[in-house]
């Protein structure tokens, strides 16, 4: 499913706040708003962006880790993992 990097969080859609945020970071990455090995906005800010709890946040960055899609440097953030590294 593809989702707009520009989406907004719809609160009554079917599919979870962590899953849309997940689906649009996912985007913003394809889109190249963050290049790899650098790193995405902390999860305070990201708090911020979207108006969601912090452990919704967590939820969404762990989804994209799981999937290889970001990887975390504990005390130094969360980054985006080169296309291709497993």
């Amino acid at each position: 499913m593809e989702i707009d990097p520009e989406a907004r969080i719809d609160h009554g859609a079917p599919l979870p706040p962590y899953r849309q945020l997940a689906g649009i970071l996912a985007a913003r990455i394809e889109r190249g708003d963050w290049q790899p090995n650098r790193a995405i906005p902390s999860e305070s800010q990201l708090v911020q962006e979207y108006g969601l709890a912090r452990a919704t946040v967590r939820r969404a960055i762990a989804v994209l880790v799981e999937q290889g899609v970001l990887f975390v440097v504990p005390q130094r953030g969360t980054f985006v993992k080169p296309a291709g590294e497993v």
